[in-house]
């Protein structure tokens, strides 16, 4: 691959993953409308694409459907990828950004070479196997999430995910950590007034400050641009006016529109006051994922997953969960993202054919009470 074809697929994959992501959170929010939604779609999309190495058939198509890399290559994808990693190992001396992969695999299972080793060369992923029934499988497994997080996160497996269907959880995490490039200033913090959803007023901690920001005001919203440290990485906020609703902004809020208003932002002196906050949050996202068409992945008679191991596997659960602290000081977040593959139950079948003395009873199953027994040696 070329430098130039690199790129292109570097900027194909950023546009997927945060196509992925608007589409994804649509459906979220749509499940909690009047909830604080707030997700990964970067480390959602590490998970989900670790897995889609095993995928085939029409598992792998509808996986390549929902994370909008039909028309990439795998190996376009997993290269991408890496050099995206590779790139946001050092973003900035003023944040903090750290990204890890794991495979958890169950000891006796016999997976794929060449899966294993993609995950290895392309997502750093550390592999470890394991014996899922072990006391202490549970906490092993979490415990490297709540290093991985800074203690942020401190599980995403949970028991039910450990059973003896279990094969494989795939895992990323990322922790974030970035001192605003222009810090609140502490004693600028007051109790000032948020109006809920619904209408209801609220008092809160509201920090404020004044200077040169990246802004842009549209029809009906306003939008600034927070930077961290040197300045790579920012938070943007958009803030519908209050002549519309949150829901119009959520209806506009898709990938043309957001590579349109990124492009619109211009530098203006202004005031800023922004709510001091503290969040976390959980889903499971099968629901989500499968109305974004990968429904096949979760249906444990037709996911096909013979790029991971030969015995019949599907993705039982997809689970997700963020932290996010907003302060005068800047932010830090986490994320991590599991995927939990599961065997398929073999359904055992017996064959009993009666052509050989047998004995016979006829029994009141509610008293116990033998009503007729005996042996037939010769049907007549």
């Amino acid at each position: 691959m070329n430098p130039a074809s690199a790129m292109a697929v570097d900027s194909r994959l950023a546009a997927a993953n945060n196509d992925f992501g608007f589409r994804l959170l649509e459906q979220l929010v749509k499940q909690e409308p009047d909830k604080n939604v707030f997700v990964s779609p970067s480390s959602i999309a590490l998970a989900l694409t670790m897995t889609y190495n095993g995928a085939e058939g029409a598992t792998k198509q509808a996986m390549a459907e929902t994370l909008g890399i039909k028309e990439t290559s795998l190996r376009e994808v997993n290269e991408a990828n890496a050099r995206l990693l590779a790139a946001l190992e050092s973003v900035d001396p003023q944040v903090e950004l750290a990204i890890a992969n794991s495979l958890w695999a169950r000891e006796d299972i016999v997976f794929k070479p060449d899966f294993i080793q993609r995950s290895r060369d392309f997502y750093g992923a550390q592999v470890t196997s394991l014996d899922f029934t072990a006391l202490d499988a549970l906490s092993t497994i979490n415990g490297w999430v709540k290093r991985k997080t800074k203690e942020k996160i401190d599980e995403i497996v949970k028991p039910q995910d450990l059973d003896i269907l279990t094969v494989l959880i795939l895992i990323n995490a990322i922790y974030f950590k970035g001192l605003w490039r222009l810090q609140f200033d502490k004693g600028k913090t007051k109790e000032g007034v948020f109006t809920l959803l619904d209408g209801r007023r609220k008092r809160h901690p509201m920090m404020s400050q004044s200077g040169l920001y990246e802004y842009y005001e549209g029809q009906n919203l306003q939008a600034v641009s927070l930077p961290y440290g040197e300045g790579r990485i920012s938070m943007y906020i958009f803030l519908p006016d209050k002549s519309t609703s949150l829901s119009e902004f959520q209806k506009n809020l898709n990938t043309k529109n957001w590579e349109e208003w990124m492009h619109l932002f211009r530098e203006m002196e202004g005031d800023v006051v922004l709510p001091r906050f503290r969040l976390e949050y959980e889903a499971e996202l099968n629901d989500a994922l499968a109305s974004l068409s990968m429904g096949v992945a979760f249906d444990k008679y037709n996911a096909n997953f013979q790029g991971m191991c030969v015995e019949p596997t599907y993705i039982s659960a997809v689970r997700h969960k963020t932290f996010l602290e907003v302060n005068e000081e800047g932010t830090e977040a986490a994320a991590v993202t599991a995927v939990v593959m599961k065997l398929r139950a073999v359904v055992r079948r017996f064959s009993m054919i009666v052509d050989r003395p047998f004995f016979c009873a006829i029994r009141d199953n509610k008293t116990g009470a033998v009503l007729f027994m005996g042996y037939i040696m010769e049907p007549k």
